[in-house]
């Protein structure tokens, strides 16, 4: 019997949490897979191995593994690998599958646009700052980048520039020491949900001087950001709405 096991990144913050389950919750109802459970990479439970366990318990033979992540970093190319491997040896009967993150989708650049024009209305010389989370991983700056350059010309900014929270390429520090012109600047931070890192924006922009730059909501979990999803799973899974392949 077929299952499906989300993997959301979990937070600290409880609302995070809740947001992620509620989302997830309503992807289910599109997926018509017998057995669906959520879980959480790390600060939330269940745990991955909980997840992976539930399912099982349920009478599942082929678990598909569904990580609910931005950008193909450590957590999913090594963290929740790892997981999985554990979980082959443990239950040597049972066939895993495992999905890609979201990636460069475009309607996750519509989503950006949208947090912008919710945010203010951007003037002809605005700019923009699309702030990642971070990883030691180039990969991640270059998707960022990507998805960087893909809102700068599908929205005609004057400028999209991109920095992170930690790890490689250009810091939210950095950018805060830099000298501002006082154009127009609408920083989106590209998380999905409410979290610490989010908090941390927000209280570093309380002395930020340039009263021009406008903080938008999160990427989050918008209409767009489920559809992507469930093309993602789609593809791991190889059916349709009408049916299994």
């Amino acid at each position: 019997m077929q299952a499906i096991l989300y993997i959301a990144h979990g937070s600290r913050v409880k609302a995070g949490v809740e947001q992620a389950v509620n989302f997830l919750k309503s992807v289910q109802q599109e997926i018509e897979i017998p057995i669906q459970e959520i879980s959480f990479l790390e600060l939330a439970t269940p745990t991955i191995a909980e997840g992976i366990a539930s399912c099982i318990n349920q009478g599942a033979t082929a678990i598909a593994i569904v990580p609910i992540l931005l950008l193909a970093a450590q957590h999913a190319k090594h963290d929740i690998p790892s997981e999985i491997d554990k979980a082959k040896k443990q239950y040597p009967q049972v066939r895993f599958t495992y999905g890609e993150p979201l990636g460069v989708h475009e309607l996750l650049i519509d989503t950006l646009q949208t947090r912008i024009l919710e945010a203010g209305c951007p003037t002809k010389d605005a700019s923009v700052l699309v702030i990642g989370r971070g990883s030691s991983d180039p990969a991640v700056k270059r998707d960022l980048d990507k998805i960087a350059t893909r809102l700068r010309d599908k929205y005609a900014y004057e400028a999209v520039d991109t920095c992170f929270l930690y790890g490689m390429g250009p810091t939210f520090e950095e950018w805060l020491q830099q000298e501002n012109k006082g154009n127009q600047v609408f920083i989106v931070p590209y998380l999905l949900f409410t979290g610490v890192l989010r908090q941390n924006i927000t209280k570093r922009l309380q002395d930020y001087e340039n009263k021009n730059v406008i903080l938008c909501e999160s990427l989050g979990y918008d209409d767009n950001v489920r559809k992507v999803l469930v093309e993602r799973i789609y593809q791991l899974i190889k059916f349709t709405k009408k049916g299994v392949l």
